[in-house]
């Protein structure tokens, strides 16, 4: 519907056209003032009305929260002829309010109930409570009354059930009463008769039978019984004893023809006796056993000597032999009688060895004295792979000192046989998987430790002999060829030593890990500095023949015209091989300290230090890369010299380099690649000479700059041009003359590029300085 111009939709939509303009206005300023109030009251939040929503869905447009009248009387009459039926509308609307006013009426009347229910329901439940604690406690009376019954009847079921155990237990023990006492008797009367086979199962079930009666020792007959059971005990042991020792007499050899049947009865009782009697009877054996073995073997016999040391381990295997054939049935196998002996002939030789050895302490040679190590550590093998060691821990022998891994992971091997064949690298072997150690290690061969100096006596003779061979060998070979290939060559004679050092440290490991290792660690070091100071340091090339140290007192030694002394190619390569060598010397030797910790007692880890035989090394090393940049920086002196003495006041062009650069640029590309080819193996130090020349070079360069004046414009700038050429022969330095073009370390670029702009910012300097002299003196 249309609204007219200057009237209100309100206006144009409720006023019917049969009222009067009076009465309309009525009727409009009471429906406005009631739509106010209610949209006043009913405005709820989003939440609230999404909520209700949500509850009551509803289509109807008067639910809706953006309920508009206007438009909602448009929709009812949307023309004026629609107002016709106005009453009607007004009827629906009205008995609609009706209906919602009787709806609110009686939700509004129900909850007025609720409270009077809740208390109801609420004194409902109280009582119900109530009759339910009455109805628990009820129960819990009558709980209590029939636990109280079943006590009352089961009373006399407990006592009968006691009755019973007790009986029980009596009878048992009168059981067993019977059998100790008849036990008792037949031991004592098998004892008389010597029935061992008899009485080591009789006397294990009466000594198991007395252990139900420690807590009846206070009754008279029980103990009389235990004290008879000891006397029987303690009389076989005697008994016992005796038979052996009529069997084995101390004194004489006499044995019987083979095993007795009686003595092995007797052994079984021996096991279940006080262990002293086992022990006393395993005495006995082994000791006269080995009574032919001290007769023939006494200190003033000719085969008691270290050179015959085998026919001692030969008579010990023919004896374990006779044994198994004769006695081997005789004793339990769990004695391990053969093992038995042969542990005490071990402790008898190595206390009879180390006596006569003292006696004859100026008769022992190293080759004598290596022989019967050998001897006594192979025979000392044999017995891990033929016994358990099981011996070595009980009460009858002293287990040996623990002994050291059978393998070292510094040394492909480990049975000290030759070595001369391996080569350099030989220290850097992966390492071997540890083996299990032998329980008998040092058993006899300790005894040969206190005489081990004379092994490291000798191989200090030994050494000083190799080092003087060395020596010789050098002057008559003269120094190594040059090696462009695989780099400087190292002096085989370091190889070799290493390879010496390798032998000695596999033999003193098999002879002891104590004191002697100490000592020969002491050995090695002693050579290693001579080898660095005779081999390295003494080889390394000298420019005055008064020269003793690795100093070079004149290295700008004139010749003829304004050439200087320098290194010929064959000492330059010298000195790159000394280089090589003492690098490998030095890594070979840290390696050499970590093994001889690992061989070395525990004990005496931290005694062994060569820190100051690598730092001799390293010395060597600094002084043969400072013997290089001296020679090539000395090489570059007549050139910076004739630099400073140019007439750089009388340039009249710049042109192309200068002749002392190219002169510079000759002796770097004469020097560098030879240096370079020839530590190509030892990269690092390669680098450390170009760093050491470049930071005595460029220093040098600038202080000729200074002596360069005056300077012209002109001057100043062939300077600069100088200076570039050299900027970029330095920093080509690395690689130059070389196929492979290898990009320069950025540690050594650095200080090319800071030292030589330094050079180029005093030159620009001085050009700087020129140019404002000039153009003040052409100031008028």
């Amino acid at each position: 519907m249309t609204q007219p111009p200057g009237q209100s939709s309100a206006e144009s939509s409720c006023i019917p056209a049969c009222k009067s303009p009076a009465m309309a206005a009525t009727m409009e300023e009471e429906e406005l003032e009631c739509v106010d109030e209610l949209e006043g009251v009913l405005h709820l939040s989003p939440e609230v009305q999404q909520a209700i929503e949500q509850v009551f869905p509803s289509q109807d447009p008067l639910d809706r929260a953006d309920f508009n009248a206007v438009e909602y009387i448009n929709t009812l009459f949307p023309t004026e002829q629609s107002l016709a039926n106005i009453d009607e509308v007004v009827n629906k609307i009205r008995l609609k309010i009706r209906r919602l006013d009787d709806d609110i009426r009686t939700v509004v009347r129900g909850q007025t109930n609720v409270g009077q229910d809740g208390r109801q329901a609420l004194e409902e439940a109280q009582k119900a409570i109530q009759q339910l604690f009455a109805k628990i406690k009820d129960i819990k009376d009558k709980a209590e009354k029939s636990e109280q019954m079943v006590k009352e009847i089961t009373r006399d079921i407990k006592q009968l059930d006691h009755a019973k155990r007790h009986l029980t237990t009596s009878i048992t023990t009168l059981n067993h009463l019977h059998m100790l006492a008849g036990g008792v008797d037949s031991l004592e009367a098998m004892t008389r008769r010597r029935q061992y086979g008899e009485v080591a199962n009789l006397m294990q079930g009466v000594v198991n039978v007395l252990e139900h009666f420690h807590k009846y020792m206070g009754i008279p007959q029980i103990r009389q019984l235990s004290e008879r059971v000891r006397a029987a005990q303690t009389e076989l042991g005697q008994q016992i004893l005796a038979d052996f020792e009529e069997a084995f007499p101390s004194q004489g050899s006499k044995r019987p023809a083979g095993p007795s049947n009686v003595l092995r009865d007797a052994c079984l009782v021996a096991n279940v006796l006080d262990p002293k009697i086992k022990q006393e009877i395993i005495k006995k054996f082994t000791k006269q056993h080995l009574s032919e073995y001290l007769v023939l073997f006494q200190e003033n016999q000719d085969v008691a000597w270290l050179d015959k040391i085998d026919r001692r381990y030969a008579w010990i295997k023919r004896q374990l032999v006779d044994y198994e054939e004769k006695y081997g049935r005789m004793f339990p196998q769990e004695w391990c009688m053969s093992e038995r002996i042969t542990v005490e002939f071990c402790h008898v030789t190595r206390h009879e060895l180390a006596k006569i050895m003292r006696t004859r302490a100026k008769e022992i040679e190293v080759k004598l004295l290596l022989f019967a190590i050998q001897r006594t550590t192979n025979f000392e093998g044999l017995l891990a792979k033929r016994f358990s060691g099981s011996t070595l821990a009980d009460g009858i022998v002293k287990k040996p000192e623990a002994a050291p891994p059978s393998t070292n992971p510094f040394l492909e091997d480990e049975t000290g046989v030759e070595c001369d064949s391996e080569k350099e690298g030989d220290l850097e072997k992966p390492k071997k998987p540890k083996a299990p150690d032998n329980p008998f290690h040092g058993i006899i061969s300790k005894c040969f430790e206190p005489h081990l100096y004379v092994y490291i006596e000798s191989q200090d003779r030994n050494l000083s002999e190799l080092i003087d061979r060395f020596m010789a060998d050098f002057k008559a070979q003269g120094p190594p060829k040059p090696n462009t290939d695989e780099g400087g060559a190292v002096l085989p004679s370091c190889a070799d030593l290493f390879v010496y050092y390798k032998k000695c440290m596999v033999q003193c490991s098999q002879l002891s890990t104590g004191e002697p290792m100490i000592a020969l660690t002491t050995i090695f070091q002693k050579y290693l500095r001579e080898y660095a100071l005779k081999i390295l340091s003494g080889n390394l090339p000298k420019t005055t023949s008064s020269s003793g140290g690795l100093t070079i007192s004149s290295l700008l030694k004139e010749k003829e015209g304004s050439e200087v002394a320098k290194f010929t190619v064959e000492e330059l390569c010298l000195i790159c091989s000394i280089l090589s060598t003492a690098e490998y010397c030095l890594a070979t030797t840290q390696q050499l300290e970590e093994k001889l910790k690992e061989k070395v007692d525990a004990s005496l880890v931290e005694r062994i230090n060569l820190m100051s035989e690598m730092d001799t090394f390293s010395t060597v090393i600094s002084n043969s890369i400072q013997l290089l940049v001296q020679d090539l920086d000395a090489a570059c002196d007549p050139a910076l010299t004739a630099m400073s003495k140019m007439p750089w006041q009388n340039v009249e062009h710049v042109g192309d380099q200068s002749p002392y650069v190219t002169s510079i640029i000759l002796h770097i590309k004469q020097n560098v690649p030879i240096i370079r080819d020839n530590l190509a193996s030892t990269r690092k130090y390669f680098t450390q000479f170009c760093i050491k020349f470049v930071n005595s070079f460029i220093p040098k360069f600038i202080n000729h700059l200074f002596k360069c004046k005056p300077i012209s414009m002109v001057g100043a700038e062939q300077l600069l041009l100088d200076t570039h050429s050299l900027k970029t022969v330095l920093l080509d330095l690395p690689s130059i003359g070389s196929q492979v073009i290898r990009k320069a370390p950025a540690s050594y670029t650095k200080i090319v590029v800071k030292g030589m702009t330094r050079a180029e910012m005093i030159l620009k300097m001085a050009n700087d300085i020129n140019n404002i002299g000039a153009q003040f003196w052409q100031t008028p």
